[in-house]
């Protein structure tokens, strides 16, 4: 351990820190997406979740339990902002007629397109965020590579 200004750290400067640039660079990202999607009445979990349910179009009920292991949130989130949600008419939550504890989701007409419109603002926004890397095939390799390491943890 080296120590730095009163930290015991392996690290000689803060931006030898995978994980503090991690989070210096996901909070400037977060930032973005947020401002970009306030004109739409959006939070990004919101997107995410609205966008997700769009994005897997099924024949049958889609579990919200479903939802969320596909979009990365928390269970108790996903509840949460998906009753928000279908308060907006965005979304329609059902009981599972076969487990009555669990409860299927649907997204509406209006959330489609809202998530359409969204995606164009969110996607635009990711284009803007992420110009300065030549390489976009490598930094998507190596998120999916952090993606798998962390799900084993």
């Amino acid at each position: 351990m080296t120590p730095g200004r009163g930290l015991e750290s392996e690290f000689h400067a803060a931006d030898e820190s995978p994980g503090f640039l991690l989070w210096q660079v996901t909070n400037r990202w977060q930032a973005s997406q947020r401002a970009a999607l306030k004109p739409l009445g959006l939070t990004h979990v919101q997107f995410v979740l609205l966008a997700s349910l769009a994005w897997l179009r099924t024949d049958g009920p889609l579990h919200q339990r479903d939802l969320s292991e596909h979009a990365g949130t928390d269970p108790m989130t996903t509840s949460q902002v998906l009753r928000s949600l279908e308060g907006r008419g965005l979304v329609e939550r059902t009981t599972d007629p076969d487990d009555r504890r669990a409860r299927t989701v649907a997204v509406t007409p209006g959330g489609r397109d809202l998530a359409n419109r969204a995606n164009v603002v969110v996607e635009a926004c990711d284009n803007s965020f992420f110009k300065s890397i030549g390489d976009r095939a490598g930094l998507l390799e190596l998120l999916l590579l952090l993606r798998a390491g962390s799900a084993r943890a």
